[in-house]
């Protein structure tokens, strides 16, 4: 084990913490009704340059992430996965990176310390901003589920407005120049409104997100006050990644996938972006 790793904040809560069972419980994800269908193989689309998924318990929303996590692993596998995720903890940065491994019941991650070692130099370096968050955490067995070999680089915003998203965008391209990475936004939509609420404005607010329309995304979270909680994150992947198009592939709530309160769903969305 490095010596210096991130220790997992919510192993045995937002998913299994015992490594057999967390297996079981991702390929449950994927063959369930709600989820892809059973994890394909690389069939060599490479054009897959981000993808949006969310961050819930693994019951709540993990068969949504799946649909994500198999369109990174029909894309190849490249030298890193920049996971952007936001902040719920109030941490003191805008923006602020961690080059400590990802430890999950499934062993280390490690991060992609080139990488890691260029954006120290434009963006804060600090494991401790990381310790609580699970934005991050909860997307990191299923990328080592589809890429055993996969090395990432954690970045959480804790402010997420336009701004912080371009500036944050405009370091992460200057990355794609000399690797081949893949961005994951990691975002959850509405939280708590019925039902009928959540699959009319959420669904509004995708066909914004698949046009990689990222003013109007903006626009509409603002004026309809909407509980998103990842737009920055989805702002900057867009963004980073150079992406002109998004598909949606799954877009579902609480309500759909565990049959409780149906008056106070959060919803979930899976998108490609090519």
């Amino acid at each position: 084990m490095h010596e210096n790793v991130r220790y997992p904040a919510v192993a045995g809560r937002f998913y299994p913490l015992e490594k057999d069972i967390l297996i079981s419980t991702i390929e449950r994800c994927f063959s369930h009704e709600l989820g892809p269908g059973p994890a394909s193989e690389n069939d060599g689309h490479d054009d897959v340059k981000a993808v949006m998924v969310p961050h819930a318990g693994y019951m709540a929303s993990g068969m949504n992430a799946a649909h994500g996590f198999d369109a990174l692993r029909r894309s190849g596998r490249p030298d890193a996965y920049v996971i952007i995720g936001p902040d719920h903890y109030g941490v003191p940065y805008k923006a602020v990176l961690c080059s400590d491994a990802y430890l999950t019941p499934l062993g280390e991650c490690p991060v992609h310390e080139e990488i890691c070692g260029r954006l120290r130099e434009m963006i804060p370096d600090d494991p401790r901003a990381h310790m609580r968050e699970h934005s991050i955490e909860v997307e990191v067995p299923f990328l080592q589920y589809i890429d055993p070999d996969a090395r990432i680089v954690p970045i959480i915003m804790g402010r997420q407005d336009l701004g912080t998203a371009e500036a944050l965008a405009d370091i992460l391209k200057e990355i794609r120049k000399d690797f081949d990475v893949r961005f994951i936004a990691s975002s959850d939509l509405m939280h708590y409104v019925p039902y009928d609420t959540e699959r009319g404005l959420d669904s509004m607010l995708l066909e914004h997100i698949t046009a990689c329309d990222i003013e109007g995304m903006y626009r509409m979270i603002s004026d309809f006050d909407m509980s998103v909680c990842g737009y920055g994150p989805i702002a900057t992947a867009i963004m980073a990644s150079g992406s002109t198009k998004g598909r949606l592939l799954k877009h579902t709530n609480s309500w759909d996938s565990l049959s409780y309160d149906r008056d106070a769903v959060v919803g979930y969305a899976s998108t490609e972006f090519v």
